[in-house]
């Protein structure tokens, strides 16, 4: 008995290069771009443990967990590690890392993340970028949430490593990620002897074995199911057009912020300013004195499919999100979403305006 997803004609080695060129299509970057056989931890562990170590000093910016996640690799490579963190219901400016930069000018490495989806904010990388340029350090960026929601332009904005995942806004598997990678990032971590190699986190074995070697030979046998998804993401945003993609992510953030303040009973947007919110998901404070992820599992109870999700760890209690990313960026699920958390809140005793909330989402998808 045959089945589609066992019985495949094995992955070329050309075709694998093929998909690898649409990707660095979409990042409209002539970098080189390395997908890695894995979720997207692994080029962002790999890129770090490759580019940075003893004699770096990395300005470690923090707008959510990914930050501080990459704060402790960079640490535990031998990097001198200055964290400039601000509250997750906000973003970082490129002022604040001018002035890192005026107050250690020893930095040569960057590290930021792109859009923060845990809690729902993303950072003005272009400026960013303008300022991590002007100073000549490496920049970093971590751009998994935002790839397909937001622009994502490597070249454009001088980014030196840029890894995605086609997890979120490209609506595909988790079991799959990307890195672009500049010359000066290749440079630097052929000078730096504690790169990883001959190891799956190693970017130089690809660098040598694959990109030098005209992309003739994998080095192990690709997961082809997830390359196969990754190659119909791709697909799909290009018949749909990236702005298009890009356009109705940024309408399900507005329609769900707008949504969420007509609806009432103490429901406010987590991210203070809407040009600060991420379009790739929205987070909500829950209403005083009541538990984010009791509200969440009573709208989930009526519908178990909803992209909603309470805050994790310390956020567990106090932030709900709303994860309308990829096939979920309709006018659909934001509406399924917000009449679910509004009978949740009813429920809860609250007084809620659910027809107010389905106007406001409307009119701001419209």
């Amino acid at each position: 008995m045959t089945h589609p997803f066992l019985d495949l004609a094995p992955l070329s080695a050309a075709h694998f290069a093929a998909i690898e060129d649409r990707v660095a299509r979409l990042l409209s970057t002539e970098q080189d771009v390395v997908i890695m056989q894995g979720e997207a931890l692994l080029p962002l562990e790999g890129a770090i443990r490759a580019a940075a170590g003893p004699g770096t000093t990395a300005l470690n910016v923090i707008t959510g967990p990914y930050g501080q996640t990459f704060g402790d690799w960079l640490r535990d490579c031998g990097a001198t590690v200055i964290d400039l963190a601000v509250p997750f219901h906000t973003a970082v400016t490129a002022a604040q890392v001018r002035d890192a930069f005026a107050e250690h000018p020893e930095i040569d490495f960057v590290s930021l993340v792109h859009a923060e989806a845990a809690t729902g904010n993303t950072n003005p990388v272009a400026e960013i970028g303008e300022v991590v340029r002007a100073h000549g350090a490496l920049f970093y960026l971590d751009a998994v949430a935002s790839i397909g929601a937001e622009p994502v332009l490597p070249d454009a904005w001088g980014v030196d490593l840029c890894v995605i995942g086609a997890q979120k806004a490209m609506g595909g598997p988790a079991g799959v990620s990307a890195v672009s990678v500049s010359e000066r990032a290749w440079a630097r971590m052929a000078a730096n002897p504690g790169a990883p190699r001959r190891s799956y986190l190693s970017l130089l074995d690809w660098k040598e074995r694959w990109v030098d070697g005209g992309r003739k030979a994998l080095l192990h046998a690709p997961a082809q199911l997830e390359m196969l998804a990754l190659e119909a993401c791709v697909e799909r945003i290009e018949a749909e057009g990236l702005d298009a993609v890009m356009r109705r992510h940024a309408l399900a953030g507005a329609a769900t912020r707008a949504g969420a303040v007509a609806l009432g009973g103490g429901l406010e947007p987590y991210v203070y300013e809407a040009g600060d919110a991420a379009p790739v998901a929205t987070t909500l404070r829950a209403p005083s004195g009541v538990d984010a992820g009791v509200l969440v599992a009573r709208a989930l109870a009526a519908d178990p499919v909803l992209p909603l999700v309470a805050g994790g760890g310390a956020l567990a209690k106090e932030m709900i999100r709303v994860n309308h990313y990829g096939p979920d960026a309709t006018p659909g699920v934001v509406h399924s979403c917000l009449a679910a958390l509004g009978a949740a809140m009813a429920e809860s005793g609250l007084t809620i305006d659910l027809e107010a909330a389905r106007r406001a989402t409307t009119k701001a998808w419209s």
